[in-house]
């Protein structure tokens, strides 16, 4: 598909994100077709690992392109996004339960449904240009994409301070929290993947000494209170006020449910927990969320200035979050 180059190249499968005008944005289309390349490839001989890369300096994928989920929603129509947000996390799992090495090089926006791509990866790459973010709860949506599971296991209350402020982190910080594991200037990359399709060998994969941590000499300890109430205050006591600034920004109740997925998320055995656990909130978003408004702000009309209106009460965050019987997210192969 024109969005996506799909191919073999020596011993790897290689896909390559081709929106770089729409800073590889990842539509419902391209979600299937990473899925069906996956699957096409698990059992090849001829496919050694998979390396994932994208066109342009901008973005590795800055996100997913939900305009036609919020027309489709605003029409009435919720099964669009339904089906969308399934499919899409059905490619998070098989990316992060894969049985061969995925290596995915991350530049620029790593965003929202980038995260999906790339973070789950085995072997995930970033260099000078990298900034990665969940930044959903802007738009009125949750940390998706498999996102709590990495924000769960971020080290302390990371987790937290990123699903809550969308905060963006570059290369050094994406390492230490979790979302990437090698730092490598950019100008090295077309070298690497050249070696890796020849080689198929992920030991090839040398990196250099990332830039500092900035995240971990933060006191981010105010984003342990118990909920959004008790750390808006203990942010607002510690005078951080960037971080004050994105709570008074956000949708309450994205960052409201937001904060008690990824805590739960910490329970979870396998990201498929997590992932159905999110698909509960996004099957829902635009019948009874702040997504549709959010959108509109952020994406439609850009004035950026959404009007929040959905209820963030504990039993709101409930309500939202509670299993969807038939259309339960179900994983093949569940343990």
């Amino acid at each position: 598909m024109e969005d996506l180059n799909i191919r073999i190249e020596g011993r790897a499968g290689r896909i390559t994100l081709t929106r770089e005008k729409a800073l590889n944005a990842l539509t419902h289309g391209m979600a299937l077709a990473v899925l069906k390349a996956l699957n096409d490839w698990r059992e090849d001989p001829a496919v050694e690992l998979v390396v994932m890369d994208a066109a342009g300096d901008r973005a590795f994928c800055a996100g997913g392109d939900i305009a036609a989920v919020y027309h489709a929603g605003l029409a009435g129509d919720h099964q669009v996004g339904r089906d969308f947000f399934r499919d899409e996390y059905q490619m998070n799992a098989a990316i992060a339960d894969y049985p061969k090495p995925v290596v995915a090089f991350m530049q620029g926006f790593v965003m929202g449904g980038g995260v999906g791509l790339g973070g789950h990866a085995s072997h995930r790459i970033v260099g000078d240009t990298t900034r990665v973010a969940m930044p959903e709860s802007g738009i009125g949506l949750i940390p998706d994409v498999g996102g709590t599971w990495l924000l769960g296991r971020a080290p302390g209350r990371i987790g937290e301070y990123l699903a809550l402020t969308g905060a963006r982190m570059g290369p050094g910080d994406a390492i230490h929290a979790g979302f990437a594991d090698t730092y490598l200037p950019e100008a090295e990359w077309p070298a690497l993947i050249q070696t890796l399709e020849r080689t198929g060998d992920v030991q090839q994969i040398k990196g250099v000494m990332p830039p500092a941590a900035t995240l971990a000499d933060r006191d981010l300890s105010a984003f342990g209170g118990r909920n959004l109430a008790d750390i808006t205050q203990a942010v607002e006591a510690a005078g951080d006020t960037d971080s004050l600034k994105a709570l008074r920004r956000n949708s309450p109740l994205s960052m409201a449910a937001g904060l008690s997925m990824v805590r739960a998320s910490r329970g979870d055995r396998r990201i498929q927990e997590a992932l159905s656990r999110e698909y509960r909130f996004t099957a829902r978003a635009t019948e009874c969320t702040d997504f549709l408004e959010g959108v509109r702000a952020q994406i439609i009309d850009k004035d950026r200035t959404p009007r929040w209106s959905a209820d963030a009460s504990t039993a709101a965050v409930q309500a939202v979050l509670a299993p969807l019987g038939a259309d339960e997210m179900t994983w093949e192969n569940a343990e």
